[in-house]
């Protein structure tokens, strides 16, 4: 144990303390409540204090042994390249040495082929669990029978069937744009939608014409255009928009990387942000703010889906039942979507 140079160890830190081995390994191992057996708040203090200033780390290997687990999740993204993607990560990352889990990530570049091979060569590294950043609506990559048996969580996008996921309420961050764009006067509005397979450019959409919709200003289906979640496919989509002579005053990009291509759009066609049209993105991402035009979007709870998501799932591994979680949105309105539009632009 500790002073003799010798690694720290469960029986040395309930020696010390006069209590069972057991009750220690209940209480570093995270599993407090077990019925019958529960340690009180105090010794539960006193064993992590201890262990604190010992320098106690867990063997893996030994808990791996002991409870049949590997302590390994695997994660599936579209692309670790794009920043929401990352900063996701980040979170699950965190989250999962913090409870003494090891992560790997995967990229499946949203194809379904490449999903389920995925999803097979994840399942094969023996995990105790799966967490799915990149779910398709139709929930086809889901369906694989080889997950049958080993638990997940989606994180970021749902899918209809109804598996349990962490995300951001994007439905009602569509909606606190649509109010934003309509407490500036804006009637003739345009949205940059995003992939119409993924839940996130889907809800966030459907948020924003609902409450046009409300409003008695029903979005016409020519001004909403699907692109890639990237740069170029917002300026395509962008300049499809903007290039008619009755264009479109105010425009709603589902991220905020497909609100900076249409930026570029704008600016190709000679319209100042804030004067000539209205743009505002999702998520927030830290460039938004830091753009010769600051970006108005809708800040998403990025790194929380990630912690939150490993929490969720090691309710799942250990038998609990679990229900979806929704993250509330918050709207950061900059110069970009300017201040209340004339009449003679509405």
């Amino acid at each position: 144990m500790a002073g003799d140079g010798g690694p720290v160890t469960l029986r040395g830190i309930a020696e010390r303390l006069g209590l069972h081995v057991s009750t220690v390994s209940r209480v570093l191992n995270g599993r407090t409540g077990e019925q019958g057996r529960a340690a009180s708040a105090e010794t539960v203090r006193r064993i992590r204090d201890l262990a604190d200033e010992l320098g106690y780390r867990p063997n893996p290997h030994a808990t791996s042994l002991r409870t049949r687990r590997s302590n390994l999740v695997g994660v599936l993204f579209p692309r670790l390249s794009e920043i929401v993607v990352a900063t996701i990560y980040e979170g699950v990352e965190e989250e999962a040495t913090t409870q003494g889990l090891s992560t790997f990530v995967t990229n499946t570049h949203d194809d379904p082929a490449t999903q389920r091979e995925r999803i097979a060569m994840v399942l094969g590294r023996r995990v105790d669990g799966l967490i799915i950043g990149d779910a398709h609506l139709d929930g086809a990559a889901l369906a694989d029978r080889a997950l049958d048996s080993t638990p997940f969580v989606l994180v970021n996008r749902r899918a209809d069937s109804g598996h349990p996921a962490v995300t951001c309420d994007d439905y009602q961050g569509g909606r606190l744009l649509a109010e934003h764009f309509l407490s500036l006067g804006h009637r003739r509005v345009a949205v940059v939608a995003g992939e119409p397979f993924a839940s996130t450019g889907t809800d966030r959409t459907t948020g924003f014409t609902d409450r046009y919709r409300e409003a008695g200003l029903p979005v016409p289906a020519h001004r909403v255009r699907h692109c890639s979640f990237d740069t170029a496919g917002g300026r395509r989509a962008a300049l499809e928009l903007l290039k008619d002579a009755d264009r479109p005053t105010a425009v709603f990009a589902v991220n905020d990387l497909a609100a900076i291509g249409a930026m570029g759009a704008a600016r190709d066609l000679g319209l100042r942000l804030g004067e000539h049209l209205a743009l505002a993105g999702f998520n927030d991402t830290p460039l938004a703010a830091e753009l010769p035009v600051p970006l108005t979007s809708v800040r998403s709870p990025m790194a929380e889906q990630g912690r939150r998501a490993v929490r969720l799932l090691l309710r799942r591994i250990a038998g609990e039942p679990v229900a979806s979680e929704s993250l509330t949105p918050e709207l950061m309105v900059r110069a970009s979507t300017g201040t209340p539009v004339g009449p003679d632009l509405r």
